[in-house]
């Protein structure tokens, strides 16, 4: 299976321009007549897609698209070789940090959010990532089947 992944933005060339400078992804190209913008550089393109500030998602919400920051239980993390590095150019294209780097037993994390209200992730392996969760997991799930 494909993965896709497509990010509503009021502004189509702020846009282009924040997830080029504050993620480092590269414009491959713009699609239907210049409203969709795909952006490549990741392990899953990311289609950003014009839509306007109030109109309506589908024809079924009852909501408008809203820019404001925003929750949503779905957001992407992006694995980064520097995090400090990476929250400190992502700042700069626009984004607002929204939590302070984290430590945990798999690596750092940072939480912010776009110029449009998305939030997103900064992930910092150590060693192999979320391997010792896993490891510390099927340890613990061990010891419960013991009992």
């Amino acid at each position: 299976m494909q993965l896709l992944i497509n990010i509503d933005v009021d502004d189509l060339a702020h846009g282009v321009g924040f997830y080029q400078h504050g993620l480092g992804l590269r414009l491959a190209r713009k699609l239907f007549d210049g409203s969709v913008a795909e952006m490549l550089g990741g392990s899953a393109p990311i289609y950003l897609l014009a839509k306007a500030q109030g109109t309506r998602p589908s024809t079924r919400a009852d909501g408008r698209r809203d820019y404001r920051r925003h929750w949503t239980p779905v957001h992407l993390d992006f694995v980064v070789e520097d995090l400090e590095i990476a929250v400190e150019r992502a700042l700069e294209a626009g984004a607002e940090l929204e939590d302070w780097p984290q430590d945990f037993a798999w690596g750092r994390q940072a939480m912010l959010s776009d110029p449009f209200g998305h939030g997103l992730c900064f992930i910092e392996w150590k060693g192999d990532g979320y391997g010792p969760a896993e490891a510390g997991e099927q340890a613990r799930e061990a010891v419960l089947q013991d009992r």
